[in-house]
């Protein structure tokens, strides 16, 4: 479970003190899918780097678990996103000169998986989404939808508790964001992961149990029953 608690984070613009979060308070269970929507500039993305320990709050407290994020050194809060953290990005950040199946592998490496092990978890990873008939392919022979779920089998390898997506369809089109969407849904509820997603589609925001708006770094939240 996430527990954060007066969440703040300041940036520099020049002689400008910006406010990207602005004392947030937010928890959210073990289980939950939870979409985050708001205005360009709004906070969104940083609030799910500090879920995600790719950023540290000005102040306040992010707790994992019972365990601030905030307050790890950097190694043990590495250990924490490479255990227990999975990422899916708009850009599918794939590595341009390696195989579907190899840029899989590259998420169990940090976690030092032996090399048999971490060849069949990925194999496995890439045909949960359909692609296990694409493991030799390289990025640019695969379409924008089958690299995402390349992105999508790279975060969910590792098991992990925790799956943050930033926009992840945000480069498809309406046909293929719906089916990426159904992936991860399935996904989400297979793996009783924990699930939240930044997007600006109001389509895919209506999807979700729990909908959060940020606006000038602060939260709102909306809860949606039968969802």
């Amino acid at each position: 479970m996430y527990q954060l608690r007066g969440v703040t984070k300041q940036y520099r613009r020049g002689r400008e003190t910006v406010d990207a979060l602005a004392g947030v308070d937010l928890t959210i269970g073990d289980g939950d899918r939870l979409v985050i929507q708001g205005p360009t500039g709004g906070g969104k993305s940083t609030l799910l780097q500090v879920l995600g320990g790719l950023d540290r709050p000005t102040s306040g407290s992010v707790e994992l678990d019972g365990t601030d994020l905030a307050r790890l050194s950097e190694a043990r809060l590495t250990r924490v996103r490479s255990d227990a953290i999975g990422f899916v990005f708009q850009s599918f950040n794939l590595i341009p000169t390696l195989t579907a199946h190899e840029n899989v592998e590259t998420a169990l490496v940090p976690l030092r998986v032996k090399t048999a092990e971490r060849r069949e978890r990925a194999a496995e990873a890439l045909r949960s989404v359909g692609l296990g008939e694409r493991l030799g392919h390289l990025p640019s022979e695969l379409s924008g939808g089958q690299q995402q779920r390349v992105a999508i089998a790279r975060a969910l390898v590792k098991n992990p508790k925790v799956l943050l997506a930033d926009e992840p369809t945000g480069n498809l089109d309406e046909s293929m964001r719906d089916e990426i969407m159904e992936l991860l849904e399935g996904l989400w509820k297979e793996h009783g992961l924990t699930f939240v997603m930044v997007t600006h589609d109001s389509g895919i925001a209506r999807r979700a149990p729990r909908l959060a708006t940020l606006r000038k770094g602060r939260i709102t939240l909306r809860e949606r029953t039968g969802a």
